[in-house]
């Protein structure tokens, strides 16, 4: 049976699957929702099984459970990897949901529910791509699953995990479905992912707030001096200046740059949506080099002294601001932070004390275009979509897909189906039928042509 009759005929139940899953509400950034993490691991347990692998297993961690499984089809054949993760954001705020967040309604040829894109409905389509194989005897290697679910809090559990099951997690390539394309008439495939360093700087100048005209002219403001260093992190050219920053970046390969110069962009169709009259950024490359596969540095929030009703002539007597870099693949984000606290202690002057503390970071990911599972993945979005996908590196972070390579020494495929009207993590969160229907047979091909 073709697979587009497979769905056509099976569509119904497989809605009700992922409508089972959608009702349980499993918000991991609440600690109420414990019981609802472990169910929702057991429900997909059944689901698995039910889907054909050869055995599922719900796996403790040091945090919500993971659910295993995997179906063995030859001991001699490549083993392909599942991550997903079932975990979804609060729905909050409610009363700007136009139906209840957990209870999932179909209209205007969407699924409308928390979780129906992020994760659960990309999960599905995995899920029934391979119960549609394992039924037609078409499924050529081995495949493993490994759904988490604390992916929406950092997947602080995960780490240690596959530390720990190295052995049980063996694979030769991991496909995840958790990503994003440029458009529903646009498939692309996510080549790369930007890491994160993450910090908080404190500066302080006199013991206490002091009176602006007493003092004045006279001692140096935390918040002026603050201005001051972070106005030197970055040159006129939009070039960061930290000593050795760029050392392990690696210039995008000129096929790619010539694959992000087809992503059909417009400019002021990009600056009217965002309310900005001009863009800003590193010379020499174009706005979508620079949101994905540049580094970048952003101050994420500046405050001191007296910010209440009226005015309070002080200066103050401390200063703080929370600033990141987006990295870009092999920039390690330890050393990056060392860099970058040793380079702002460097020009702080003596008027000042500062004090630069990490809060967290991850690495950046890429995937070469010519390998063997991206080309597979390539024939699958080709075959549903009726043209070859983009390669589009993203400016976000995802750091397990870093964990996943530098743990388990395997290439991960961003086979994403979402879109950017499928809202997630925000009220309304929904997923088009067209583009479930249609994943389920990217990955089916996927799989087809990988070998």
């Amino acid at each position: 049976m073709e697979i587009k009759t497979y769905i056509q005929e099976n569509e119904s139940r497989f809605l009700e699957e992922l409508f089972s899953l959608i009702r349980i509400p499993s918000i991991s950034a609440l600690p109420s929702h414990k019981d609802d993490m472990l169910a929702c691991a057991e429900r997909w347990k059944q689901l698995l099984l039910e889907a054909g692998v050869d055995e599922a297993m719900v796996m403790p961690s040091s945090g919500n459970p993971l659910v295993f499984a995997q179906k063995q089809v030859d001991p001699s054949a490549p083993t392909v990897l599942v991550y997903a993760h079932y975990d979804v954001m609060p729905a909050e705020p409610i009363e700007l949901w136009k139906s209840k967040p957990f209870e999932p309604t179909i209209h205007d040829g969407r699924i409308w529910a928390r979780g129906a894109d992020d994760d659960k409905g990309q999960s599905m389509i995995q899920v029934k791509a391979f119960e549609y194989l394992v039924k037609y005897n078409l499924l050529k290697h081995n495949i493993k699953f490994i759904f988490e679910g604390e992916e929406e809090i950092g997947s602080p559990s995960l780490n240690a995990f596959l530390k720990e099951h190295q052995e049980l997690l063996k694979a030769d390539v991991i496909l995840v479905s958790d990503t994003s394309m440029l458009g529903a008439d646009l498939p692309s495939l996510t080549t790369g992912l930007r890491g994160l360093a993450y910090w908080e700087i404190e500066v302080t100048g006199a013991n206490r707030d002091l009176h602006s005209g007493h003092f004045g002219g006279a001692v140096a403001n935390p918040i002026n001096e603050l201005c001051h260093l972070i106005d030197q992190v970055v040159d006129k050219d939009g070039k960061i200046t930290i000593p050795h920053f760029y050392d392990d970046v690696e210039d995008v390969p000129q096929a790619e740059r010539d694959m992000i110069h087809q992503i059909p962009f417009d400019e002021d169709k990009y600056m009217k949506a965002i309310g900005v009259h001009a863009l800003k950024g590193e010379k020499g490359y174009s706005t979508l080099e620079r949101n994905s596969c540049r580094p970048s540095f952003d101050v994420c929030g500046i405050w001191g002294g007296y910010t209440g009703e009226g005015s309070k002539t002080v200066i103050p007597s401390k200063a703080y601001a929370k600033v990141s870099c987006r990295l870009v693949p092999h920039q390690r984000h330890e050393i990056i932070s060392k860099l970058f606290i040793d380079y702002i202690n460097q020009i702080a002057p003596d008027w000042i004390q500062v004090k630069v503390t990490p809060m967290h970071g991850g690495e950046g990911y890429v995937c070469p275009i010519s390998h063997p599972a991206y080309i597979a993945a390539e024939k699958g979005f080709e075959k549903a979509f009726g043209k070859k996908p983009l390669a589009a590196r993203r400016g976000g972070s995802i750091p397990i897909i870093s964990d996943f390579e530098q743990i388990l020494g395997i290439k991960t495929i961003l086979m994403g189906f979402g879109l950017e009207s499928d809202a997630i993590h925000s009220p309304n969160e929904n997923f088009s039928l067209d583009i479930f229907r249609k994943g389920i047979e990217a990955v089916v091909e996927f799989h087809l042509n990988y070998n």
